[in-house]
């Protein structure tokens, strides 16, 4: 878990400047500290150096902040956790104030905020002394920070629905003004973005040469569209998914089973990814997302000496029987790893006849051994043994993470036009079919919203909350209460963090009494 203080003006960045490993291409982010006022604002060649920082905090994730913004949804199950009971107690919808990671997704999201809005204060300091041209790609690398910016108050407001919006890197002002309805932090990050493609390249991620893989404006677009999406406003979903569609720069890639591993990172269906390298080295350097909580307790692995993970997120039972009713081989394949006691439980409850594919040897070779906390793994989270750089044998390790990907944004798409969204690229039939086949599914005709959602929950599943927030926008409770659990209105939202109430600076004030009232 990373741990900050916001009070101070420094922040991470990179050492060595930009670079790339000639082994595996990835943008290197390699970690530092510097105080704001080291840098010499007249010298453009430093410029980059404040937006290498703001990619590290967006990379720097910690391992708990996934797996709790996605754990709510019927896709997904918490392993049997007996170390971390207030995590199984959230899948089931019963919260903890308390909870350490409640506290560390709000504390660490908006701790990286504050340093990505140090990084913008730089910008603007080399802006002032810079001649047009440099003083235009401050421009974008203030557009960039602000679209990783937006991303962050975006999880925030699904989480906890009415947040501080903090746009300062001293922000004891907008603390002291309350806390902002989602529903204005959502027109907050559209308005950024509306903001942000002016300035942004007109590029796919990939496409860049300075920083490989980096925002460009189609990933504006994207997080446009996601927070029209919790706003219901489906014209503006249509027009920004539309937009991406209509670019012509994305498609997907056509390994779906590949596409979470190696063969897949940055690839033409990337809008946003987290890189992470080892940089080909057998040891030293490295800069890793932790895998190993998505990971199996126990397997054998192609390639000896590789480790195994913690059991802690597994795809639950009502998903994997979904894919089973449809015939889905790819994305099953791909989305679960199959322990044999889970093959077992699904062969208990009438799957009596389970395709060859659905055993608990992955198409990589590595053998999903029996394990305590679970029946199943992610298989998204998964980079099989053989593709691990040798040397190197954490789970996973080196693995860049999807954060949003164009299966997503057709899907987007195809949901908003499919709830009155006025088309503005392709209909919603050719985008869910595009999603479809390259899942080897037959094309439909005339599709519903019905559609569009199941589509969602079998392309996206595993991914970032998405089938949750799916369901709780639509108010589709039935889904989320399964297998034992009741979803009401009221489980929405996590409550509001212990320790960061407790940490307010309070005092005697009618704007501060007023926060305390709107925080509990």
């Amino acid at each position: 878990m990373k741990k900050y203080n916001s009070t101070k003006i420094l922040f991470l960045f990179l050492l060595m400047g930009v670079g790339f490993s000639s082994c595996h291409d990835k943008l290197d982010l390699r970690e530092g500290q510097l105080n704001t006022g080291d840098l010499d604002y007249t010298d453009a060649s430093l410029m980059i150096q404040p937006l290498i920082g703001a990619y590290y905090e967006m990379a720097t994730r910690g391992w708990e902040e996934p797996l709790l913004l996605g754990v709510r949804g019927d896709d997904v199950n918490a392993g049997g956790l007996g170390d971390q009971q207030p995590f199984a107690d959230t899948d089931m919808y019963q919260y903890d104030k308390d909870y350490w990671m409640y506290n560390s997704l709000w504390n660490v999201h908006y701790n990286d905020i504050i340093n990505m809005n140090t990084a913008i204060l730089q910008l603007e300091n080399f802006r002032e002394f810079a001649d047009e041209a440099n003083a235009n790609l401050a421009n974008q690398y203030i557009a960039e920070i602000m679209v990783m910016r937006a991303y962050l108050h975006f999880n925030l407001a699904r989480v906890w629905e009415d947040i501080f919006i903090i746009t300062s890197n001293q922000p004891e002002e907008e603390l002291q003004a309350g806390v902002s309805s989602k529903a204005a932090v959502m027109q907050f990050i559209s308005d950024e973005m509306d903001m942000a493609i002016l300035d942004l390249p007109d590029l796919r991620p990939n496409e860049r040469t300075d920083i490989r893989g980096g925002v460009t404006r189609y990933t504006a677009y994207a997080v446009k569209a996601l927070a029209n999406q919790e706003l219901e406003n489906y014209n503006e979903v249509a027009s920004a998914t539309g937009a991406i569609i209509s670019s012509g720069k994305f498609s997907l890639f056509p390994d779906f089973y590949q596409l979470f591993k190696m063969p897949g990172e940055l690839s033409n269906e990337s809008l946003l990814e987290l890189q992470y390298s080892d940089y080909g080295t057998p040891s030293g350097d490295a800069l890793y997302h932790l895998y190993a909580p998505f990971g199996p307790q126990n397997w054998t692995p192609a390639r000896a000496n590789a480790q195994s993970g913690w059991g802690f997120y597994e795809p639950s039972l009502k998903f994997i029987k979904f894919m089973l009713d449809r015939n889905e081989q790819v994305r099953l394949q791909t989305s679960v790893l199959f322990t044999n006691r889970g093959i077992a439980r699904l062969q208990a409850d009438g799957y009596t006849n389970l395709p060859s594919f659905v055993n608990n040897t992955t198409p990589s070779g590595d053998v999903i051994n029996d394990f305590e906390r679970g029946l199943f793994s992610s298989g998204k989270h998964y980079l099989p043994s053989v593709q691990l750089t040798p040397g190197r044998n954490d789970y996973s390790a080196g693995k860049n993470m999807i954060v949003i990907r164009y299966a997503e944004i057709l899907l987007m798409y195809a949901e908003a036009v499919t709830l009155g969204g006025t088309p503005s690229a392709i209909s919603a039939d050719e985008a869910v079919n595009l999603v479809r086949n390259r899942a080897g599914l037959p094309s439909i005709t005339g599709v519903t919203h019905a559609q569009v959602l199941d589509e969602k929950f079998a392309e996206l599943a595993m991914e970032w909350g998405i089938r949750y927030y799916d369901m709780i926008r639509h108010d589709k409770y039935a889904e989320l209460s399964y297998d034992g659990r009741t979803f009401t209105a009221d489980k929405e939202y996590l409550p509001y963090p212990q320790a960061q109430i407790d940490a307010l600076p309070l005092g005697t004030s009618a704007t501060m009494n007023s926060i305390l009232n709107q925080l509990n």
